[in-house]
This record gives C-alpha cells, sequence and structure tokens, in this order.
C-alpha cells in the first residue's frame, strides 16, 4: 500500500487482494478451509456494483471515498484488487502520518464457490463469484483475516456477509510543491546595459 500526502488530500494505493492464490487457512459458512478467489471474480463484482465505498474499520457511517463520486478508482487487473483513492479524512491523514495504516480489508455477499476435498490438508474453497459493495481501509483495528455476519438488508431479508482482510506494510510520502521561485539575480546584465546605452 502507498499513501502519499498532496495539496488536494492522501492519494492512497495499492492491491487489496490477488486472486488465483491460495489463502492462508480461513473460517468460512463452509468450515475451515484454504480459499482461492478465481481470475476476473473481482472484475464481475465490480461490473455488477451499483458503486463501490472505501470505508474506514468497516464503519458504515465513515466513508472516505466513492467510486461514485471519483474518489475511489477500483479495477482487477492482471495483478489483482487495485484501489486508488482521495481521501481528504484529517484522522486518517494523521493515522498515515503515523504509521497507523495496517492494511485492506473486502466483503463478499452472495458468494459462489465449490469445494475440492483432498487427502491431506484443508479443502479448497473456490470462489467463483460474489457480490461486493465495499472495501476498507483498516487502520483502527487488528485486520481479521477472514469473518463472516448476518445483515438485514432494508427488505427484512437476512444476507451473509463475509469479509477479508490482508497486512501491508504501507510506505507513506509527502509531496509538497515548491513555492519559493528561484530569485535570478541579472544584476551584472542590467549594469552591463546601461554602460552600452550611455
Amino acid at each position: 500500500m502507498r499513501a502519499e500526502l498532496r495539496a488536494d488530500g492522501l492519494h492512497i494505493s495499492g492491491y487489496v487482494n490477488v486472486p488465483g492464490r491460495e489463502s492462508r487457512p480461513v473460517l468460512t459458512p463452509r468450515g475451515k478451509v484454504i480459499e482461492i478467489i478465481e481470475q476476473r471474480a473481482f472484475a464481475r463484482a465490480i461490473e455488477r456494483s451499483g458503486g463501490i465505498r472505501m470505508l474506514l474499520d468497516h464503519d458504515k457511517n465513515h466513508v472516505l471515498a466513492e467510486t461514485s463520486d471519483g474518489t475511489l478508482n477500483v479495477r482487477e487487473d492482471e495483478v489483482g484488487l487495485r484501489a486508488e483513492s482521495l481521501v481528504t479524512d484529517k484522522a486518517v491523514i494523521a493515522g498515515a502520518k503515523e504509521g497507523r495504516l495496517k492494511g485492506w480489508s473486502f466483503n463478499m455477499k452472495n458468494v459462489v464457490d465449490s469445494i475440492e476435498e483432498r487427502a491431506e490438508g484443508l479443502p479448497i474453497r473456490h470462489v467463483k463469484d460474489f457480490d461486493m459493495d465495499e472495501i476498507t481501509l483498516v487502520m483502527n483495528k487488528v485486520p481479521v483475516y477472514s469473518s463472516t455476519s448476518i445483515e438485514v438488508r432494508a427488505d427484512a431479508e437476512e444476507e451473509e456477509v463475509e469479509t477479508r482482510a490482508i497486512y501491508l506494510d504501507t510506505e507513506f510520502a509527502e509531496v509538497k510543491t515548491e513555492t519559493n521561485e528561484k530569485h535570478f539575480d541579472n544584476s551584472a546584465f542590467k549594469n552591463r546595459l546601461e554602460t552600452l546605452n550611455k
């Protein structure tokens, strides 16, 4: 993760998740497994979403950036799920300066998966498809790699929500623009002109 403080705010970028790789063991609704999110699953989730928000520590009341207003860009490229955001929240800027940004997290809903049983080791859960409407910047909490919660939607239906997190080192840079222009001393040139004009 890279956090760069510029005149317009904190620019945060990095990879939230890399699909196609085995996770460490995670607890899921299917039990303890090794998880592999398939390539292009993020791209399909982004395409179906009505917009993705970046929250602070999964707090739905603390929205840092959104795709709908252009302060958040998320896409799946050849490496993985990449996020680029512009954050103006003063607490997050202070946290970045203090080195307190801990990583990313994301949610998965309506997961379509399959389980591959193995003779040795944990089963592999292949996540083929899911819906996603948030990524989270983790700062004040310890990122839990995986968790599951039940949320009640507006239509009173229950919805299972899984979250995944990744710990990352954050590279912080403060970019300052030069406001003092260098003064060019042209007095010798002026003196010479005056001498020639006499």
